[in-house]
């Protein structure tokens, strides 16, 4: 079973040429390493009490507003009661931060706009499939949250954009793949990126891999874009971040018709 990458954090690891070379061995290419990506509104973090633990994205449908996550980032079970988890449904005051910086930690003002650009945006309902609920079953490790209008009454869409969700994807894509390091290995709390191919994990052919250091725990939920450009043209959301063996390798499930018909009964609710 993959790690999740959840509670701690991941960094950046910018790979010099000497230590790639060393990493990866005589004459082998070094894998890319994870940067800083290009202002993405509808990318960001779930917070509750000004903690954030894990990324989400803002997914295209009809209502415009949606968002898409991992399971595990919102609904627990016995295992994480260690971390300080209670079993079941996230239980608190959760939302969302689209495009969150730690530009604005400090103090002065304008430091929670700089923080916040665009609010925070309250999830009033989680949507989680019966493998994941029941089973702790990796394969449903993906989660549709409903996002109620700002005070204004404007729908996130409206406001940050969406990808729109791919769910016959081939597993071998060119991806952009989005998250947010904990603060841990992330204190400025900036998101990083990492642009790749993926192909179909050996060990769980449900799941599509990538390698990329600089995925910590935190980036969880992050979207895998397919054809992706800039904010204006996102691409398609083939899957969101499940976790990995280290913050070199991470996987996804691959969106598939049972992702479809979560997001359809989300959709419908």
């Amino acid at each position: 079973m993959p790690t999740h990458h959840t509670a701690p954090l991941r960094t950046c690891l910018l790979a010099l040429p000497l230590l790639a070379t060393l990493l990866t061995g005589c004459g082998a290419p070094p894998p890319p390493a994870a940067g800083r990506p290009a202002p993405l509104p509808f990318v960001g973090v779930l917070t509750s009490d000004n903690d954030h633990w894990c990324t989400a994205s803002v997914v295209d449908s009809p209502g415009r507003n949606l968002l898409a996550t991992a399971a595990h980032c919102v609904y627990f079970h016995k295992e994480d009661a260690a971390d300080g988890y209670e079993p079941g449904p996230f239980k608190g005051d959760l939302r969302f931060a689209p495009q969150f910086s730690g530009a604005g930690s400090g103090s002065g003002s304008g430091s929670r706009s700089a923080r916040y650009p665009y609010g925070t945006w309250k999830v009033t309902a989680l949507h989680v499939n019966t493998p994941w609920r029941d089973d702790n079953d990796d394969q449903g490790d993906y989660a549709f949250l409903t996002v109620a209008p700002d005070k204004h009454g404007r729908r996130i869409q409206d406001v940050v954009g969406a990808a729109a969700p791919d769910w016959s994807s081939s597993p071998r894509r060119r991806v952009t793949v989005i998250g947010y390091p904990n603060e841990d290995h992330n204190p400025r709390n900036r998101p990083v990126s990492c642009t790749t191919r993926t192909r179909r994990d050996p060990d769980e052919p449900y799941m599509i891999r990538m390698e990329c250091p600089g995925f910590w725990p935190g980036t969880s939920g992050g979207p895998w874009l397919a054809g992706h450009r800039d904010a204006a043209r996102p691409g398609r959301l083939i899957g969101v971040l499940s976790g990995g063996d280290s913050d070199r390798e991470s996987v996804a499930v691959l969106f598939d018709r049972r992702a479809r018909a979560l997001y359809e009964r989300a959709v419908r609710s």
